[in-house]
């Protein structure tokens, strides 16, 4: 038996249209956001563009009067017999006076014409700058986000759309000022116009709000698509990134990956294309069938103008004030109309980046931090602390105890999986436990404050960036604050064995690195990796974290390194994260993990003679040199 299903009653049509309505009229509360983002940018330019557009608003009317004060002063001169003749018309009042009057239009014109300029020289110059106001208060918001929020990707969607805003809204103030202006004008307009007939306003805006109702319909609908398209978009971008990328033309040479991502790019793109494509021909269609209706409506009240004129009822000059009024108020109506509901459109848009703001980071420092020891007197204990990653069953560690002691230098070692960068990360606090607890010199670790405790750490990861600055400043980054320090980077870089790097490039500590620009220099992966070492030795931290600090090094350098790393680590509590075994049997203490959990610790001796799980790696990887 087959059901018909049901049609929605009024209640919950009318609900729908409420929602619908709201929500609308929700994305506009980021209006005085927005105009707060202008004015700290800049008080004077926000408040020198309002002053010229209201300047500007009354003009129009003005002018319009004027004419018809002209063309009235020419029919009553030549209804008493003419301006004067060939040589006697400078003396005529009746001259002066028209003379006087057009010299008044061509002044107003003038001014106008300044004063849109000058307009759009602000709006500009405001736009430029809340733009860029916006993107330092977008990278200050990310910068206090967590970790794991960068690494879920509905946190990635919503930061790639607010980027995308930063850019494209930054004119929307022009815009809402403009509305303002348009506004005021309209008014000016209409009073005149209502003081002849009031119905014929009333006319024109029902004839119009139709096509209103339309474009606020659309808008939404392309809203909802832009939204959904935020993972193709992000895949588009990442697709045409490696089809067209530096860092991954090497293997799109080598496995002829080129089809493949032309392929599965134009797809993609396709199908955006032929989304965006109906919706626009769908809003064009509806949009040019509804916009008639606002020129039949103008055109009828023109007729009953001049039918009224023909009658004597009013004069030419009145003629030639309300046919123009009536035309720049339809426009006006129009615009006004039309661009609240393109407003509205952007302030959705506008919704993704202050929603990004709405963003809170889960890992707080607390309100009244505890003072850091300086130095540390006992070191880190995990107290069977539990990590598991945001929407991921699998947990990265569980019951996960063990201490690293102050002045201690400890090698984690285990496959991959095993929970070594994440203990990493959980140290420094770039990830909080989801069981358990971390102590440091026994306070727990959300004690202390983030900046003070991460201050005191040094960290340089195995997937290091490489940073398209000189090469004095990917070394300083490890303390961006001394960055004007020569001295305290040359030495840096000569612990790391990276100043015969630096040496070898045309501007030494000054050339700029990576492919990015034209003026760089690339480095190979070792020699990237000597950088990313000196960081570390610019740090100058008491606890040293190297994840995999040697991989890219060949057998030479990396023995020059270590040899160089007893200094480094010397009165620091260390931990290094290795596959290489040459690496960590010079630690003090060995840990192996497995399953998020340690299986076996103690020096390299000990493991190697104990013929534990440690004992098979190291001979799995020492009878490849035999």
């Amino acid at each position: 038996m087959i059901h018909a299903t049901p049609e929605p009653s009024a209640r919950t049509k009318l609900g729908r249209v409420r929602r619908a309505m709201t929500a609308r009229v929700g994305t506009l509360r980021h209006l005085p956001a927005l105009f707060r983002l202008a004015w700290e940018a800049s008080p004077g330019l926000t408040t020198a563009s309002i002053v010229l557009r209201l300047v500007r608003a009354g003009l129009p009317a003005l002018m319009l009067y004027v004419a018809k004060l002209v063309i009235d002063a020419v029919v009553a001169g030549r209804a008493d017999g003419g301006l004067g003749g060939a040589t006697d018309w400078p003396s005529d009042p009746r001259f002066r006076h028209v003379a006087s009057l057009v010299a008044v239009e061509f002044g107003l014109a003038i001014a106008s014409d300044l004063l849109g300029r000058a307009t759009a020289l602000v709006d500009g110059v405001l736009a430029e700058l809340t733009s860029n106001a916006t993107t330092l208060r977008l990278m200050a918001h990310a910068a206090i986000l967590d970790l794991e929020q960068f690494e879920d990707a509905a946190v990635q969607d919503k930061l790639e759309r607010a980027r995308r805003q930063v850019a494209w809204r930054s004119n929307l103030i022009g815009q809402l000022l403009g509305q303002g202006q348009d506004l005021v004008t309209a008014v000016t307009l209409a009073v005149a116009i209502v003081a002849f007939s009031p119905w014929l306003v009333v006319l024109l805006v029902l004839a119009l709000i139709p096509a209103f109702l339309n474009e606020l319909a659309f808008n939404r609908r392309g809203y909802r698509l832009a939204y959904a398209r935020s993972p193709e978009r992000r895949e588009t971008d990442y697709l045409r990134y490696l089809g067209a990328g530096p860092e991954s033309a090497k293997e799109v040479k080598l496995f002829g990956l080129n089809a493949f991502l032309s392929e599965r790019f134009r797809l993609l793109a396709d199908r955006m294309v032929g989304e965006n494509t109906r919706l626009a021909t769908q809003r064009a269609a509806f949009g040019g069938a509804f916009a008639s209706l606002g020129t039949l409506a103008y055109y009828a009240t023109y007729l009953v103008i001049v039918l009224r004129a023909v009658a004597g009822e009013l004069s030419l000059g009145d003629l030639t004030f309300l046919a123009g009024a009536f035309l720049r108020l339809r426009g006006l109506v129009e615009g006004l109309l039309l661009g609240a509901s393109q407003l509205s459109g952007q302030t959705q848009y506008l919704d993704d980046l202050f929603s990004f703001f709405e963003v809170r980071p889960r890992i707080l420092a607390p309100a009244r931090p505890a003072p850091l020891p300086r130095p540390l007197r006992e070191g880190f204990v995990f107290d069977d602390v539990g990590y598991r990653y945001l929407g991921q069953e699998r947990w990265a560690v569980r019951h996960l105890s063990l201490a690293i002691a102050a002045g201690e230098v400890v090698a984690l070692v285990g496959e991959n999986g095993a929970g070594k960068t994440t203990i990493v990360k959980l140290l420094a606090r770039l990830y909080d436990p989801t069981e358990g607890r971390i102590l440091l010199d026994g306070r727990d670790l959300r004690d202390y404050g983030l900046d003070e405790l991460r201050s005191r750490i040094g960290v340089i990861f195995q997937d290091f960036v490489r940073f398209d600055f000189t090469a004095g400043e990917n070394i300083a980054v490890g303390r961006i604050s001394a960055r004007e320090d020569a001295k305290r980077i040359g030495e840096a870089a000569s612990r790391a064995l990276a100043d015969g790097v630096v040496a070898k490039l045309p501007a030494g500590y000054g050339q700029r690195l990576g492919r990015r620009f034209e003026d760089g220099v690339d480095l190979s992966g070792g020699e990237w990796q000597k950088l990313a070492i000196a960081r570390a030795y610019m740090r100058d931290a008491e606890v040293l974290i190297l994840d995999e600090p040697t991989a890219a090094l060949d057998a030479r350098a990396e023995a020059e390194v270590f040899e160089r790393f007893g200094d480094l680590a010397a009165g620091r509590t260390a931990i290094l994260i290795s596959h290489r075994f040459s690496t960590v049997r010079r630690a003090d203490r060995i840990l192996v993990l497995a399953d998020g959990r340690v299986r076996e610790e103690g020096s390299h001796a000990e493991l190697v003679e104990a013929g534990g799980r440690y004992a098979s790696l190291f001979e799995l990887q020492a009878s490849g040199y035999r």
